[in-house]
């Protein structure tokens, strides 16, 4: 389980940096950012994509009433299609490191590329296991993500967007036959751009 053993080797305060929503087909990419407080770490932090969506929902709670400061930030889809989707990624986390009320001294950040958030960082490969702070960023990356997907699809039915957010899957296909692509679906996307073509999407 993620604990605090890579924190405790950092400049301090150190801030945990995590993304979701670089795969999907439509919506952007959020970042999240998150300084935790050694005394009051939520017990069951661990990689977002582990836990239920019930158990994600109710640790992001406790992240944000226990936590000495965090924040989410986005990438728009029309980052994404301008800079690409991994300038994109960097510049929500960029934002998100930006728009925590404590300044840190230090990120651990989940993946193998050292983005520029403006501090020193560290990749951390697969970090969201191993690192509470940054398992904590991705719960809080991928809670907020949900949500406005979630909204999306209030705004434009017929997607399914509450249901795969943005993925692929079945009813996002079927929406796409049938509607055409939306103002938040990321036109530059090969699958997308397959499915318009009329060939197989591949994912």
């Amino acid at each position: 389980m993620p604990d605090l053993h890579l924190e405790a080797e950092c400049l301090q305060p150190v801030c945990g940096v995590d993304e979701a929503g670089r795969g999907p087909w439509a919506g952007p990419v959020c970042a999240g950012a998150v300084i935790l407080d050694p005394a009051r770490v939520p017990k069951g932090l661990d990689d977002s994509k582990k836990l239920s969506a019930k158990r994600r929902e109710a640790l992001a709670l406790e992240i944000k009433d226990t936590a000495l400061a965090w924040s989410v930030a986005y990438g728009t889809v029309e980052e994404i299609e301008a800079l690409n989707i991994l300038q994109a990624t960097g510049l929500a986390m960029r934002r998100a490191v930006g728009g925590l009320g404590l300044r840190p001294e230090f990120a651990l950040v989940d993946g193998n590329y050292a983005f520029d958030l403006g501090l020193p960082l560290r990749p951390v490969i697969r970090g969201d296991g191993i690192s509470a702070s940054i398992a904590a960023a991705s719960i809080l990356a991928k809670t907020a993500r949900d949500q406005l997907m979630v909204d999306m699809d209030a705004l434009y039915p017929g997607y399914g967007f509450a249901a795969h957010k943005g993925y692929h899957a079945p009813d996002h296909l079927a929406g796409l036959a049938r509607l055409g692509p939306c103002p938040i679906h990321r036109m530059g996307w090969a699958p997308l751009r397959r499915i318009l073509d009329g060939k197989p999407a591949g994912k």
